[in-house]
């Protein structure tokens, strides 16, 4: 999966300082063990984001920037990243194999 406009090195860069390994698993992370949330790996092989959205490059995007507005009550806390900052997030993350 592509995600046209992201920089997946950028995206590395920002999910470390965003700190996102604190609730999820993320390969390629340093620290990144979290168990609160699900496993990023293999994100490009799911059918869904969140059980709930297909798994396209934008819904990754909004997913990551504002979870709350699309399932209110979800344990993800919205977190105010910036859409080129997400995109830059979603790219990695498709980008691990």
């Amino acid at each position: 999966v592509t995600v046209p406009g992201g920089n997946a090195e950028a995206g590395k860069q920002a999910i470390q300082s965003w700190g996102c390994g604190s609730c999820h698993t993320i390969p390629g992370i340093d620290g990144a063990n979290g168990v609160v949330g699900p496993k990023l790996s293999q994100l490009s092989e799911r059918t869904y984001i969140a059980g709930i959205l297909p798994n396209t490059p934008e819904n990754m995007i909004r997913w990551i920037m504002d979870p709350q507005e699309i399932q209110p009550g979800n344990a993800m806390p919205d977190t105010g990243v910036p859409a080129p900052v997400a995109r830059d997030m979603a790219a990695y993350l498709y980008s691990i194999k």
